[in-house]
This record gives C-alpha cells, structure tokens and sequence, in this order.
C-alpha cells in the first residue's frame, strides 16, 4: 500500500454519472495505490437486495427513491466521516465529492462522458440490457436522484459551498456535478482509461 503520507492527499472521491467511468477509475486507482475501494453505488444495491426493495434479478441500478432520505443521509454522512477520520481511502459515489466539500487533504475527482450514446452503450453492455431499455432508465434515474438529492441536501449545500458556486444549478436541481466543486475534471469520451489513471496519479503527486 502506498503511503497517503507520501502524496498530496490522504483520499480520493470519484463523483460521475451512471456510464461515465467512475468504477473503472477508482478500481484501477485502487489496484496501483493499494487503497480501499468503496463503491456507494453497489453498496446501495445490496442493502435494496437485502430489504426487498429490488429484484435482484435486473441488472439495471435502482434510484435513490427506493429507501428513505433518513438512511440516504446516514450513508452520505458515514462517507463525510470516513474521508476526515481515516486515510488511503477511494470513495466512488455519486455525491462523495459534494459529501468531501471542505475537507482537506481529500482529492475531489469528477468524471463525465460528453456524449451521452457511449455512455447508455457502456450501459448496455454492463447491464445486458436493450438500447432503450438503458436510455429510459438512465435518464428517469438521474432525474429521481438529483431530484431528491436537492430537496435533502439544500442546508448543507448553501453551508459548505463557496458564494460562487452556491448559484449552480442544472434546471431545478442543485448542480452537484458542477465542475467548479472539484480538483480534477475529466471527459473519459475525450480521454483514455490509461489516461485518466495518470492524470488522477499525478493530481496525487505520485512517483
């Protein structure tokens, strides 16, 4: 394992969007550093497996509305406490970013595909799905998300934000994938997987 010690930050958050790449990266990450790789996304789906929220039989994801805010926010705030109190950490959520937002010494890691057709095909291959199938239920998904996400979350969005990102929006939604809330911003359309490796280990400062 690689010592947090020995590079700029102690812990990493990897935010983005369902076929964006967020897996891919925090997996390999963890494979070169030695860190623990948690991800908030099949974390969720077995504890929905588990209370017979979900058909574990589909392969597609659930959204959030299938549990309450009161345990959505109880893991949300395990992630905010893990990134102060621990190190060597790689936390892959859709909001871990939003979650690490005035903590130090966490690097704070965006990815998003800027075209949405490779993202519902590397859904498709994922889930075993069709073409529509996989459109339908990304958008509905991320529209029931960030829906809920900005009802529960707006306290703590105008108290941890900067003035000047406060104001981001994407419709009417709070913008939680606005890029001014992260250290490292990458379109895994535009770049490698190779390539987003590198660009998050040099953002770390390693050798």
């Amino acid at each position: 394992m690689v010592d947090p010690k020995t590079l700029k930050y102690k812990n990493v958050t990897i935010s983005g969007l369902p076929g964006a790449g967020s897996s891919t990266l925090g997996l390999s990450l963890s494979r070169v550093l030695g860190w623990e790789y948690f991800s908030g996304g099949d974390f969720m789906r077995r504890y929905a497996v588990k209370r017979g929220l979900y058909d574990q039989r589909k392969r597609a994801h659930h959204s959030a509305a299938v549990y309450s805010g009161k345990f959505d926010r109880r893991v949300d705030y395990r992630q905010r406490e893990t990134l102060q109190k621990k190190e060597g950490k790689i936390l892959d959520s859709w909001l871990s970013g939003f979650m690490a937002q005035g903590l130090v010494k966490v690097l704070k890691i965006l990815v998003f595909c800027n075209k949405d057709s490779l993202r519902v095909d590397r859904l498709v291959n994922r889930d075993n799905t069709s073409v529509e199938e996989a459109k339908k239920h990304m958008f509905e998904r991320e529209r029931d998300n960030f829906s809920k996400w900005s009802r529960m979350y707006k306290k703590e969005w105008d108290e941890w934000l900067p003035a000047k990102t406060r104001g981001a929006r994407k419709g009417n939604w709070l913008n939680f994938h606005h890029p001014g809330l992260y250290d490292l911003v990458i379109d895994t359309y535009a770049v490698s997987k190779e390539k987003s490796l590198k660009l998050t280990l040099d953002a770390l400062g390693y050798k």
